[in-house]
């Protein structure tokens, strides 16, 4: 009897590793992340401790021994997919076993698992954490009501990019070699006057602009009367005061 609960408090104590790891951690592709683990061993830690991360990739397949710590030196992996690409940050006599993993690429999305052991005190459970690679910056996540709004406002985009250019087409007719020959009378009086030509002066860049403006929001198919009536056009001849 006394027996049985001397090895009880004995096993009780050499199990009592305990092993914490976040539940989840995401990184964007090609940063550099940090696999935290902890642990609390009711012995005192010593060169004796050891620490092993294991991984299984997320599209299945079995896992797989990448990182080993023993004796107070670390032994990162050698071989494909993570060979140069962990760095061990840990420090074992404060129960700190984290590792990081640089360059992450999408295939290293998967299940990472950290088990420390301190003999005597073996018997603890692993800390398992699933890491997520999302491909540059942060995952985009379109939502019914922003899908819609991409559909609403690319069309009228480019339906008011249209229009101006359109209206810049129309300015630069008008405003182009052949506004500058634009007339328009310098005086009511003079233009009306019985026997006298009209007068007629060139018109200022403003003008040209307001014309131009008025002609199209007036009439959106005077671009083709305005190209139509040049090439038909009579000269006019100017008369002096």
């Amino acid at each position: 009897m006394i027996l049985c609960l001397v090895l009880s408090l004995v096993l009780g104590q050499v199990s009592a590793m305990q092993v914490s790891t976040p539940g989840d951690q995401q990184v964007s592709m090609g940063q550099t992340v940090t696999l935290q683990c902890s642990f609390h061993s009711s012995i005192s830690s010593s060169s004796a401790v050891s620490i092993d991360w294991s991984f299984r990739p997320q599209d299945g397949g079995p896992s797989f021994t990448f990182f080993h710590f023993s004796g107070s030196v670390a032994y990162p992996p050698s071989q494909a997919p993570f060979r140069g690409r962990v760095q061990w940050v840990g420090n074992s006599h404060r129960g700190d076993a984290s590792i990081q993993l640089l360059n992450t690429s999408l295939s290293d999305n998967g299940t990472y698992t950290c088990a420390v052991k301190n003999p005597p005190d073996v018997h603890g459970a692993p800390a398992h954490t699933q890491l997520t690679v999302t491909p540059g910056g942060r995952a985009l996540r379109f939502s019914d009501v922003g899908v819609l709004f991409i559909l609403v406002l690319i069309p009228s985009s480019l339906s008011t990019l249209m229009h101006l250019g359109r209206l810049c087409c129309l300015g630069n007719r008008c405003c182009s070699g052949g506004g500058a020959n634009q007339r328009v009378p310098r005086s009511p009086s003079i233009a009306l006057t019985e026997g006298k030509g009209p007068v007629y002066r060139n018109l200022t860049t403003r003008e040209k602009i307001v014309l131009c403006c008025n002609m199209y929001l007036q009439d959106p198919d005077y671009d083709e009367y305005y190209l139509h009536s040049k090439l038909h056009a009579e000269p006019v001849a100017e008369s002096q005061c």
